[in-house]
C-alpha cells in the first residue's frame, strides 16, 4: 500500500472519522490507484478531517492537485492523483454510494493502515517535582 493512503487514513482517523473504507482499484481505472472514503457527522467534522487529511500529506511533501465540495460539506473531493480521498455527510454517502459503484475494486484492510499508529507508544507527561 501506499504511503499516502496510510497517512491520509491515519490524518481521518484522528479526526474521528467513520467507516473507512479503502479500495485499491488500481485495475480498474486508470486515473488513481487508491481511493479513501470516509464520513464525518457534520460539515465541520468534515471540513476537520480535509484540513488534517491535506496537514499531514503536506507535511509528507504531497500536495493535493484539486480539492472540490469543502464550502459545501456534503461530500469533500481530495484528488492526489494516485489516491482519491472522499468525505461524506452520511446521507451523501449513502446516495452516492461509491462502494457499490466501485465493487470491482479490491477492499483494503484499514486495521492494517492504522496499525502503525497504534503500535507507536504514547508520549508520557512528566511533572517535575521540586
Amino acid at each position: 500500500m501506499i504511503e499516502s493512503l496510510k497517512i491520509a487514513a491515519t490524518a481521518a482517523d484522528d479526526k474521528k472519522a467513520q467507516d473507512l473504507v479503502a479500495l485499491d482499484i488500481s485495475e480498474i481505472a486508470s486515473f488513481a490507484n487508491y481511493f479513501l472514503l470516509c464520513t464525518g457527522d457534520s460539515s465541520r467534522q468534515m471540513q476537520a478531517i480535509a484540513d488534517e487529511v491535506e496537514k499531514q500529506l503536506k507535511a509528507n511533501g504531497i500536495r493535493p492537485s484539486h480539492v472540490e465540495g469543502y464550502q459545501n460539506s456534503e461530500w469533500i473531493l481530495m484528488d492526489y492523483i494516485d489516491l482519491v480521498v472522499h468525505i461524506f455527510s452520511k446521507t451523501a454517502r449513502a446516495y452516492y454510494d461509491l462502494e457499490r459503484l466501485w465493487r470491482d475494486g479490491k477492499k483494503l484492510d484499514t486495521s492494517k493502515l492504522l496499525q502503525e499508529k497504534e503500535t507507536k507508544p504514547t508520549p508520557r507527561k512528566t511533572r517535575k517535582i521540586r
